[in-house]
């Protein structure tokens, strides 16, 4: 395993993060027993930071993850969030942040986490997250129940402009930098080694695009991204390697990311992404990619509020 600084919180990550959302059967059912072996393992095996929310499985995520912590929390950087606690619920108002760090203590079976993050800051309003979300998560912070405070989200660029209002440790952006998506470079990057925030990549494979394993219903990506799967794994294969390794790798390889989380909850995936982080890109592979994946590069779809979808700064076209 291999460990990055995660900004300024001087914190060393491995920069495979174990995302627990699967634990929570988002994607599909989890086996609970088999959930928690694959967090022992991926501890066994260098991961050290563990991602999770309380929205994760309506809270399930954060209830196995702490019956999988027992005994192991001194062993990793454990990681929750406020704000988004199901799909269409969201409430980043002071108390309910102040609440909902103490409800995540009792699920987690500790009494801190390393990091407290408010959780997809583009579904509420600019005014609330300024002036209630983050005041709260910094009292939470002074209150010892977390070490660190950060925010997370899809729109990279509104992540960007709230970091350059506010003092945060850390900043997670998702489905942003990937073989399909590089806009994180452009404003978020920069951005984090001016401030020296910690900088966090989740989602490398997005959403399962970038890997063998069928598409989940809810997937909002466009019908034209999503066809592009078969095509990337047909090249793949002709080279003997599996798309998802090709994907984490190349998503691990940023030196400007501390960590890239990844979801999963069984000892298969923990198994094949631990093994990623030595993973060898075959030459002339990403090249062979890149040219498919080049029509729809950067062709994301947008979350949240209209208001927060701050546009990607295009170039002047050259006469």
């Amino acid at each position: 395993m291999r460990y990055r600084r995660l900004g300024k919180t001087n914190l060393e990550v491995s920069i495979l993060g174990f995302g627990a959302s699967p634990l929570g059967n988002v994607f599909e059912e989890c086996d609970e027993k088999e959930g928690i072996s694959a967090v022992h393992y991926a501890i066994d095996h260098g991961v050290n930071f563990v991602d999770v929310a309380p929205f994760y499985g309506i809270t399930l995520a954060e209830t196995r993850l702490g019956k999988a912590l027992k005994g192991k929390r001194k062993e990793v950087y454990l990681a929750t969030k406020a704000g988004r606690y199901d799909l269409k619920e969201f409430d980043f108002s002071y108390q309910r942040i102040l609440s909902s760090i103490d409800e995540s203590l009792r699920r987690l079976q500790t009494d801190y986490v390393d990091l407290y993050q408010l959780h997809d800051i583009e579904f509420g309003s600019k005014e609330q997250v300024l002036n209630e979300a983050i005041p709260a998560i910094q009292a939470v912070k002074k209150s010892g129940k977390a070490r660190f405070v950060g925010i997370t989200g899809l729109p990279v660029n509104y992540l960007a402009a709230i970091a350059r209002e506010v003092e945060i440790d850390t900043v997670l952006s998702w489905a942003h930098f990937n073989l399909l998506q590089d806009e994180i470079n452009a404003e978020l990057v920069p951005l984090s080694k001016e401030l020296d925030f910690g900088l966090m990549n989740a989602a490398p494979l997005m959403q399962r695009i970038l890997s063998d394993a069928t598409l989940p219903t809810w997937h909002n990506a466009s019908e034209e991204v999503k066809a592009l799967q078969p095509r990337l794994l047909a090249v793949c294969q002709a080279y003997n390697v599996r798309l998802s390794d090709v994907a984490l790798r190349f998503a691990m390889d940023h030196p400007d990311i501390a960590t890239t989380i990844v979801g999963m909850c069984d000892m298969k995936t923990i198994q094949e992404n631990v093994a990623a982080v030595d993973f060898i890109i075959p030459d002339g592979l990403l090249q062979e990619l890149e040219e498919i994946i080049a029509p729809v590069k950067n062709r994301m779809w947008f979350e949240g509020r209209p208001e927060n979808n701050i546009a990607r700064k295009q170039k002047p076209i050259k006469k």
